[in-house]
């Protein structure tokens, strides 16, 4: 169990108002943790009570945002396509509000670390630590993709822009929603009810998902692999890289990429899921405790 103050906060940065979570004191360093695509600051909350109970938050506080469209945060205005560069422009405006100009430790899960790995790469001396779960580097793909890619994206958002006449999809209860989100995506229901709480809102008597919809399109573009490589290239950022022995390979690469881009990088696999932050959090906050600590 908890044994910190949790507060509830809003980030009002000059183009968006973002929700986050702040375990600890105030006054302590920064632990910033950016969470996974349609997860939210929720996703941290078994990664924040192992801290709890290592007692590392009489050093650290742990502050986790909400990404745009995600949880309690505002969604990007108007109706364009959403880009995942432009999570890295909130990051860096995130890290301007709450740094006080002091290097923070820099924790990413899934589309969390891929936006983390990013920032580091071009802006590594804000960053005193890094920590990626799930993700080492932004996704590639063949240059051949890209008419294919923008065709399919700007029909898919052809047929969104029809949808949005449509009633909003509502949900009898909390219980009907969770479990739909554990069966779309297998993750265990104890973690499926954790972000599905914080994802949901009331509309009359029934619930809706709080997300922004346009979370569920397809990127119009993908960077290749030599995008990625000269981008990555090379950061000497003090790094812990945590990958599941059942998680996503795709989004974790390999050895010799890791190693490449990382003058100075700590590799492991654990036990769990993609979402092992949440299953194994134990195991999770002890490697992730040690590296921060030493």
């Amino acid at each position: 169990m908890l044994n910190v103050n949790v507060e509830q906060i809003q980030l009002p940065l000059a183009h968006i108002t973002l929700a986050a979570k702040r375990y600890g004191q105030a006054d302590k360093p920064i632990i910033l943790a950016l969470h996974g695509w349609l997860d939210n600051a929720d996703s941290f909350i078994p990664l924040a009570e192992a801290f709890s109970q290592q007692g590392l938050f009489e050093r650290y506080q742990l502050l986790c945002i909400d990404w745009p469209g995600h949880g309690l945060s505002e969604h990007r205005p108007g109706r364009y396509p959403l880009h995942w560069v432009d999570y890295i422009y909130d990051l860096q405006a995130v890290i301007e509000l709450v740094s006080d100009n002091q290097p923070i430790i820099l924790m990413g899960h899934s589309l969390g670390g891929i936006i983390a790995s990013a920032y580091n790469a071009c802006l590594g001396e804000n960053i005193a630590k890094l920590v990626l779960i799930e993700a080492l580097a932004p996704l590639s793909e063949s240059a051949d993709n890209a008419k294919s890619r923008l065709r399919k994206g700007l029909l898919q958002q052809q047929r969104f822009n029809r949808q949005l006449a449509r009633p909003i999809p509502t949900y009898s209860s909390l219980d009907v929603a969770i479990h739909a989100r554990h069966q779309l995506t297998g993750l265990a229901l104890p973690w499926c009810k954790l972000i599905t709480e914080r994802n949901m809102q009331l509309v009359g008597d029934k619930y809706a998902w709080r997300s922004d919809p346009r979370l569920k399109l397809d990127s119009l573009n993908r960077f290749t692999f030599e995008q990625v490589d000269a981008l990555m290239t090379t950061s000497d950022t003090d790094t812990l890289f945590i990958a599941a022995q059942d998680g996503y390979k795709q989004l974790t690469l390999s050895e010799q990429h890791a190693n490449a881009w990382f003058t100075n990088i700590k590799m492991l696999t654990l036990m769990g899921d993609h979402h092992l932050h949440m299953g194994n959090a134990n195991q999770v906050a002890e490697t992730i405790g040690a590296f921060i600590l030493n």
